[in-house]
């Protein structure tokens, strides 16, 4: 029998949809699901978004340019500018979602065997980019005591080699929510240039900052136009995951020139889909005033929920739609999975994300689980209720 790949091997599963099965299971056994693993919103996409899908009027399903239509990349500039980053639509070149963006940046920028320093927990997927890139992640520990803030930069140096090449950061942060401040980016910033570093920035979250906090973005900082790549996407902002819509942005021109032989290699991004993300671009300052003010609330229902919880410890994140929080269990694959397969609260149970998936240091985030605060009020009070009791009946429950 042929085989698979080494790669094939090594590429890590989704610790967010790992459980996936056993939450199948427990639905055929009439149980009814929380899903708190996965940050699918349920809030609606912009109606001028699903609008522009409808009014679609071409009679040819085209390909578009490799590095996006010149009028959404266009539309892009506007909203990147408003932000202060100072770009223009040569800086950017649209994906097909942010997880393109992001290996279409590893290949670009890292040779094999090169390393990216990261701080944990992490979103998972960077795992399995960064095998398909064939590059290496050096992980750097942040902690649930300190509402997982950047490590200080003393233990940065401490992992710096002749292969380091890049920092990334996810601000907002998934999966723990924390916001960094514009220190904590400052002092980035002198890394980067001291050790002649990259700094790959995800922002998928940059609209959702709650508590009167603003975000501030590395392409804020002067003096690191070369460094600084920003990766984005339409998933979050607009609440539009199934639209497979992102970008990179860059004011260095080497990357640019480079990403895009490796964006010509897939041909082009999606016609329909940067439709849409042009008229999103339109979507009424109202809409994220809305928005922000429901997940802030959501938000509070769970840190405040978990927080009453005996044993239990939850930061209070200040954006994104996720928590990390700390229960009174012996691991936190076992209790996800028997709170699915074994468990249930007037016919009740809640799907949640061990957060061991979203480190790479052996033995952290064990007593850990990320939630994502992405269902209605209601159904989160339901979800909450039911986790409390399930934390009371676990047998591995550690007082």
């Amino acid at each position: 029998m042929p085989k698979i790949s080494h790669k094939g091997i090594d590429m890590p599963a989704s610790p967010i949809r790992k459980l996936t099965p056993f939450a199948d299971k427990a639905k055929q056994q009439g149980k009814k699901v929380y899903h708190l693993n996965i940050g699918q919103p349920d809030i609606e996409t912009p109606p001028g978004m699903l609008n522009a899908i409808k009014n679609i009027d071409f009679k040819v399903w085209a390909y578009t340019a490799s590095e996006g239509t010149l009028s959404y990349r266009t539309k892009l500039t506007a909203y990147y500018n408003k932000l202060g980053y100072n770009i223009t639509p040569n800086n950017i070149i649209v994906t097909a979602g942010g997880s393109e963006a992001i290996v279409i940046t590893l290949l670009t920028c890292l040779n094999p065997g090169d390393e990216v320093i990261i701080p944990e927990p992490f979103y998972a997927n960077y795992n399995g980019f960064a095998c398909q890139a064939d590059v290496v992640i050096k992980p750097i520990l942040s902690y649930i005591e300190n509402g997982f803030a950047l490590p200080a930069i003393s233990e940065f140096e401490k992992l710096i080699t002749d292969k380091t090449k890049a920092i990334c950061i996810c601000n907002p942060n998934n999966p723990t929510g924390y916001l960094y401040s514009p220190e904590e980016l400052d002092a980035l910033k002198q890394l980067a240039i001291k050790y002649d570093l990259y700094i790959f920035s995800d922002e998928a979250y940059r609209e959702f900052c709650y508590d009167g906090r603003t975000f501030k973005s590395p392409m804020h900082l002067d003096g690191l136009d070369e460094n600084v790549v920003v990766l984005d996407t339409v998933s979050k902002r607009y609440s539009a995951c199934g639209a497979r819509l992102g970008c990179i942005i860059t004011k260095n021109k080497s990357i640019i020139s480079a990403a895009l032989k490796f964006a010509q290699a897939r041909l082009s991004p999606g016609l329909v889909e940067q439709i849409a993300g042009e008229a999103a671009v339109d979507t009424p300052d109202e809409y994220f005033e809305a928005v922000n003010k429901e997940y802030t609330h959501r938000r509070d229902i769970l840190v405040q929920s978990l927080n009453k919880m005996g044993g239990v410890f939850c930061p209070n994140p200040g954006g994104a739609f996720y928590v990390v929080a700390s229960f009174p269990i012996d691991n936190a694959d076992k209790f996800c999975q028997w709170m699915l397969e074994e468990f249930d609260y007037n016919n009740q149970t809640v799907m949640m994300a061990p957060a061991t998936g979203f480190y790479s240091t052996p033995g952290a985030g064990t007593n850990q689980v990320r939630m994502a605060y992405v269902l209605n009020s209601d159904d989160l009070e339901k979800a909450m209720a039911c986790l409390e009791q399930g934390l009371l009946a676990y047998p591995g429950r550690k007082l």
